[in-house]
Protein backbone atom coordinates (compact mmCIF):
# COMPACT_ATOMS: atom_id res chain seq x y z
CA UNK A 1 0.00 0.00 0.00
CA UNK A 2 1.07 3.52 -0.76
CA UNK A 3 -0.35 6.93 0.03
CA UNK A 4 -1.58 8.34 -3.25
CA UNK A 5 -2.65 11.96 -3.68
CA UNK A 6 -5.49 12.15 -6.19
CA UNK A 7 -7.53 15.11 -7.36
CA UNK A 8 -11.07 13.86 -7.91
CA UNK A 9 -13.89 16.21 -8.86
CA UNK A 10 -11.81 19.22 -7.86
CA UNK A 11 -10.93 17.88 -4.42
CA UNK A 12 -7.49 16.53 -3.50
CA UNK A 13 -7.64 13.36 -1.44
CA UNK A 14 -5.04 10.98 -0.07
CA UNK A 15 -5.93 7.31 -0.42
CA UNK A 16 -4.14 4.14 0.56
CA UNK A 17 -3.87 1.80 -2.40
CA UNK A 18 -1.39 -0.30 -4.25
CA UNK A 19 0.20 1.78 -7.00
CA UNK A 20 -0.94 -0.74 -9.61
CA UNK A 21 -4.54 -0.66 -8.42
CA UNK A 22 -6.79 0.45 -11.25
CA UNK A 23 -8.23 3.92 -10.71
CA UNK A 24 -11.70 2.40 -11.14
CA UNK A 25 -11.37 0.43 -7.89
CA UNK A 26 -9.97 3.39 -5.96
CA UNK A 27 -12.95 5.46 -7.09
CA UNK A 28 -15.52 2.81 -6.29
CA UNK A 29 -14.07 0.99 -3.26
CA UNK A 30 -12.00 3.63 -1.47
CA UNK A 31 -13.87 6.84 -2.34
CA UNK A 32 -17.39 5.38 -2.77
CA UNK A 33 -17.87 7.14 -6.11
CA UNK A 34 -19.96 4.33 -7.54
CA UNK A 35 -21.24 6.24 -10.57
CA UNK A 36 -18.22 4.94 -12.48
CA UNK A 37 -19.18 1.42 -13.52
CA UNK A 38 -17.22 -1.77 -13.97
CA UNK A 39 -17.89 -3.34 -17.33
CA UNK A 40 -15.38 -5.53 -19.12
CA UNK A 41 -12.26 -4.69 -17.11
CA UNK A 42 -10.07 -4.55 -20.22
CA UNK A 43 -10.92 -1.09 -21.56
CA UNK A 44 -13.20 -2.23 -24.37
CA UNK A 45 -16.75 -1.40 -23.23
CA UNK A 46 -16.13 2.09 -21.83
CA UNK A 47 -18.45 1.71 -18.82
CA UNK A 48 -15.67 2.95 -16.52
CA UNK A 49 -14.94 6.17 -18.44
CA UNK A 50 -13.82 9.21 -16.46
CA UNK A 51 -12.21 12.46 -17.54
CA UNK A 52 -8.49 12.76 -16.94
CA UNK A 53 -7.29 16.31 -17.53
CA UNK A 54 -10.44 16.85 -19.63
CA UNK A 55 -10.09 13.78 -21.83
CA UNK A 56 -12.10 10.56 -21.52
CA UNK A 57 -10.05 7.58 -20.31
CA UNK A 58 -10.96 4.07 -19.19
CA UNK A 59 -10.41 4.04 -15.43
CA UNK A 60 -9.93 0.25 -15.47
CA UNK A 61 -6.80 0.83 -17.58
CA UNK A 62 -5.28 3.71 -15.56
CA UNK A 63 -3.40 2.87 -12.38
CA UNK A 64 -4.04 4.93 -9.30
CA UNK A 65 -0.36 5.90 -9.25
CA UNK A 66 -0.55 7.17 -12.83
CA UNK A 67 -3.61 9.27 -11.95
CA UNK A 68 -1.64 11.32 -9.41
CA UNK A 69 -1.18 14.91 -10.54
CA UNK A 70 -4.09 14.64 -12.99
CA UNK A 71 -7.52 16.20 -12.63
CA UNK A 72 -10.00 13.32 -12.56
CA UNK A 73 -13.73 13.98 -13.05
CA UNK A 74 -16.34 11.30 -12.45
CA UNK A 75 -20.04 11.50 -13.23
CA UNK A 76 -20.56 12.74 -9.67
CA UNK A 77 -18.39 15.75 -10.54
CA UNK A 78 -20.41 16.73 -13.61
CA UNK A 79 -23.40 18.12 -11.79
CA UNK A 80 -22.17 21.63 -11.15
CA UNK A 81 -20.53 22.38 -14.52
CA UNK A 82 -22.65 20.26 -16.82
CA UNK A 83 -26.21 20.49 -15.56
CA UNK A 84 -27.28 21.44 -19.09
CA UNK A 85 -25.84 18.15 -20.35
CA UNK A 86 -27.82 16.13 -17.83
CA UNK A 87 -30.94 18.14 -18.66
CA UNK A 88 -30.46 17.40 -22.37
CA UNK A 89 -30.18 13.71 -21.48
CA UNK A 90 -33.52 13.88 -19.69
CA UNK A 91 -35.22 15.88 -22.44
CA UNK A 92 -34.10 13.40 -25.11
CA UNK A 93 -35.06 10.46 -22.87
CA UNK A 94 -31.67 8.84 -23.46
CA UNK A 95 -31.43 6.39 -20.58
CA UNK A 96 -33.03 2.98 -20.75
CA UNK A 97 -31.30 0.50 -18.44
CA UNK A 98 -28.91 3.30 -17.42
CA UNK A 99 -25.80 1.23 -16.82
CA UNK A 100 -23.68 3.00 -19.43
CA UNK A 101 -25.09 6.47 -18.80
CA UNK A 102 -22.34 7.74 -16.45
CA UNK A 103 -19.76 6.87 -19.12
CA UNK A 104 -21.93 8.42 -21.83
CA UNK A 105 -22.29 11.67 -19.89
CA UNK A 106 -18.55 11.79 -19.17
CA UNK A 107 -17.79 11.12 -22.84
CA UNK A 108 -20.19 13.87 -23.88
CA UNK A 109 -18.57 16.33 -21.46
CA UNK A 110 -15.14 15.52 -22.88
CA UNK A 111 -16.42 15.83 -26.44
CA UNK A 112 -18.10 19.19 -25.82
CA UNK A 113 -14.96 20.48 -24.14
CA UNK A 114 -12.96 19.69 -27.27
CA UNK A 115 -15.72 20.36 -29.83
CA UNK A 116 -18.34 22.82 -28.49
CA UNK A 117 -20.52 22.32 -31.59
CA UNK A 118 -19.73 18.76 -32.69
CA UNK A 119 -20.78 17.24 -36.00
CA UNK A 120 -22.60 13.90 -36.17
CA UNK A 121 -19.32 12.29 -37.22
CA UNK A 122 -17.45 13.76 -34.23
CA UNK A 123 -20.19 12.51 -31.91
CA UNK A 124 -20.16 9.03 -33.45
CA UNK A 125 -16.36 8.85 -33.20
CA UNK A 126 -16.35 10.00 -29.56
CA UNK A 127 -18.89 7.35 -28.56
CA UNK A 128 -17.62 4.43 -30.63
CA UNK A 129 -15.75 2.98 -27.66
CA UNK A 130 -18.60 3.24 -25.16
CA UNK A 131 -21.08 0.42 -25.54
CA UNK A 132 -24.80 0.94 -24.87
CA UNK A 133 -26.52 -2.41 -24.82
CA UNK A 134 -29.91 -0.68 -25.20
CA UNK A 135 -28.80 1.00 -28.44
CA UNK A 136 -29.70 4.58 -27.56
CA UNK A 137 -27.01 6.11 -29.76
CA UNK A 138 -29.51 8.12 -31.81
CA UNK A 139 -30.90 9.73 -28.67
CA UNK A 140 -27.38 10.32 -27.36
CA UNK A 141 -26.52 12.18 -30.57
CA UNK A 142 -29.65 14.35 -30.17
CA UNK A 143 -28.85 15.05 -26.52
CA UNK A 144 -25.28 16.08 -27.36
CA UNK A 145 -26.56 18.48 -30.03
CA UNK A 146 -29.13 19.86 -27.56
CA UNK A 147 -26.48 20.34 -24.88
CA UNK A 148 -24.17 22.01 -27.40
CA UNK A 149 -26.93 24.54 -28.08
CA UNK A 150 -27.23 25.26 -24.36
CA UNK A 151 -30.14 22.91 -23.81
CA UNK A 152 -32.38 24.34 -26.55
Amino acid sequence: MASLRLTINGRTQVVQAGPDTPLLWVLRDRLRLTGTKFGCGVGVCGACTVLQDGKPVRSCQVTAAAAQGKAIVTVEGLASEHAHLQQAWLEEDVAQCGYCQPAMLITAAGLLREHPAPTDQEIDKAFEGVICRCGTYGRIRKAVHRAAKGGK
